[in-house]
């Protein structure tokens, strides 16, 4: 049986005292686990600058030898998001549904905010039942750069697949 979450996780930033921060949340965490969530890419495809986008992929070190420049521009992201997103879409969780999941299993750790750039770090922790008896796990982390273009953020690039230090609250 999927529940849902009694009390929605809802933005912790007040638009009208951090609206930064408050559109930080609504784009990396509600309109990406939306979008995820359904996987459409189209959702949040605005969120980022196409001209000057790159994405890093940790695979799951701390060692920055070891990351590679997995994402050169947006539409290589997008062709393995949707690719994770049909892969996440398919599992089947025992009391809670995807997009549910994806909202409890976030949170911004840090935000640096310097004039017209900031730095975001994610991160994602779940322990979550399956249907077949086994346990969907995750601890990672993603550090997202962001840029103010035309008065509005967007995501300029990220470390992703950070692990996340099992000490780390």
């Amino acid at each position: 049986m999927i529940t849902h979450a009694i009390e929605p996780v809802s933005n912790p930033y007040h638009p009208a005292p951090d609206a930064d921060r408050h559109e930080f949340w609504e784009m990396l965490i509600a309109r990406d686990s939306r979008s995820f969530a359904d996987a459409d890419w189209s959702l949040c495809d605005g969120d980022f600058a196409h001209d000057r986008f790159e994405g890093l992929s940790a695979h799951g070190s701390f060692d920055p030898m070891k990351w590679t420049l997995r994402y050169p521009n947006v539409e290589s992201y997008r062709d393995d998001w949707l690719q994770m997103a049909r892969q996440f879409l398919n599992l089947q969780f025992q009391n809670v549904s995807h997009y549910d999941l994806l909202m409890r299993m976030q949170k911004f750790a840090k935000i640096e905010i310097a004039g017209d750039r900031a730095i975001a770090w994610k991160q994602f922790r779940a322990d979550e039942p399956l249907h077949d008896g086994e346990t969907y796990r995750i601890a990672a982390q993603s550090v997202y750069r962001l840029h103010r273009v035309a008065g509005r953020w967007k995501i300029v690039g990220f470390v992703g697949y950070l692990p996340l230090d099992s000490g780390t609250p």
